[in-house]
């Protein structure tokens, strides 16, 4: 009975602590909405700049930190549901080379294929219960060929998380990370940045010496990144969840009791 009652009040406190950050969301959005009803001016948005994605760094661990973004800015948005004003919106980026496997990724996660693709972008929404809360995410995918360069600021804005992934059996996706991360800080500073390596069902079939140089090559850029590392695969759904339950905790300040798992022919998570 002591320990039944222990749960449930923890269940309650936690409902609670999540119902007083939707109603000062809400709160927070009706402002917006309030500032943007009354004010006639804007702002003009950037054009966005080509980079280049494939330029290895001498010294991965050598990168500039990201923290020297992020201490300086302001929290991740929410957003109430201009509809539904019980529900809460999040915004999340998926980012990466073209063929690395994110829309494989992102139906796994969301069910089945209800985006719009088009323009570079590929959208799809899912909602959820959180622990009494219904939160909606709506993930963006940008395609990743040269053609979808310019709808990363669209994409970043307004994201709470931005997932950026690479291909395990493929060096050369993972070298692109860094340009990837470096052109969504231009648009955002203060989302969380996630890295995850895709198709790990490929990726064991490799030799061992060269799942360790991969590994250790993919931990060094999450360091710099400063972003926690989950190998993952969409096709034996391989830590999909468990990465949209890590985004969840971190946001809401909830418990997060996975491990890390560095060891090598295992499902890497590193944070």
């Amino acid at each position: 009975m002591p320990q039944l009652r222990r749960k449930i009040e923890q269940s309650t406190t936690l409902r609670r602590r999540i119902e007083k950050r939707v109603v000062v969301l809400r709160r927070c959005f009706l402002r917006v909405l309030h500032h943007f009803i009354t004010c006639s001016g804007g702002k003009n948005t950037k054009p966005a700049n080509a980079a280049t994605y494939h330029v290895l760094p001498a010294d991965a661990a050598a990168l500039p930190s990201p923290r020297l973004l992020d201490e300086a800015a302001s929290p991740p948005k929410f957003h109430a549901h201009e509809l539904d004003p019980d529900l809460v919106s999040l915004k999340i980026t998926l980012l990466g080379d073209s063929q690395i496997g994110k829309t494989s990724f992102l139906v796994k996660y969301v069910g089945d294929e209800n985006g719009q693709q088009g323009k570079g972008l590929n959208p799809m929404d899912k909602t959820l219960d959180v622990r009494g809360a219904r939160i909606s995410y709506s993930i963006w995918e940008v395609q990743g060929d040269s053609k979808s360069i310019d709808q990363i600021p669209v994409a970043c804005t307004d994201s709470v998380a931005i997932l950026i992934m690479f291909d395990l059996t493929s060096r050369f996706t993972l070298n692109s990370v860094l340009g990837w991360y470096t052109e969504a800080r231009k648009w955002n500073q203060t989302a969380i940045p996630v890295l995850i390596g895709t198709k790990f069902d490929d990726f064991i079939q490799l030799p061992i010496d060269m799942q360790w140089t991969i590994a250790s090559e993919a931990r060094a850029y999450a360091k710099a990144l400063n972003a926690p590392l989950f190998f993952s695969s969409a096709t034996y759904n391989i830590n999909v969840n468990k990465i949209f339950k890590f985004i969840t905790a971190k946001l809401f300040d909830l418990p997060w009791t996975v491990e890390r798992n560095l060891n090598v022919g295992e499902p890497i998570i590193d944070f």
